[in-house]
């Protein structure tokens, strides 16, 4: 069995192992969100990486990790929350990659999904920082920390 063949055969049980850790995350949006919607989602992004690997074009992937970052962000998601979410899919994927895989089949395996969902967190990251940077952060108002000091 090569790393196609695993992301084909053990779809559900990585996406099922996946939303499981997501819901034991207890990440706020995701748990008001549900589990059909965070399921879709997770599915979602099983399928891109599946076919970015497979194409070996992260394009793909990368477009809509942009995407995501626009809507999760302006739904007020933080950026922990959603990054958690794709490391949970990362790490089903991996344990299902080292139980099912060659020795010798490993290192290429880990490679490729390590690259194209480090790369989809990276262009997720910088839109996130991107969309944070063009609004305002709210002013710290600092004089409840000072009052009743005699300006010492």
């Amino acid at each position: 069995m090569n790393l196609q063949e695993l992301l084909q055969a053990q779809e559900t049980s990585i996406i099922d192992e996946a939303a499981v850790a997501l819901d034991r995350s207890r990440l706020k949006h995701y748990a008001t969100a549900g589990d059909a919607w965070n399921r879709e989602r997770l599915t979602d992004l099983f399928h891109l990486t599946r076919d970015c690997v497979t194409s070996r074009n992260l394009t793909p992937l990368l477009d809509h990790m942009e995407a995501i970052a626009q809507e999760r962000f302006t739904a007020g998601f933080d950026i922990h929350e959603v990054q958690t979410a794709v490391n949970v899919l990362e790490e089903s994927i991996w344990r299902h990659v080292s139980q099912n895989l060659a020795a010798d089949a490993l290192a290429e395996a880990f490679g490729l999904v390590g690259t194209a969902l480090g790369a989809g967190k990276d262009a997720l990251a910088r839109a996130y920082v991107s969309l944070a940077s063009q609004n305002k952060a709210p002013s710290l108002n600092l004089s409840a920390l000072f009052a009743g000091t005699d300006g010492v």
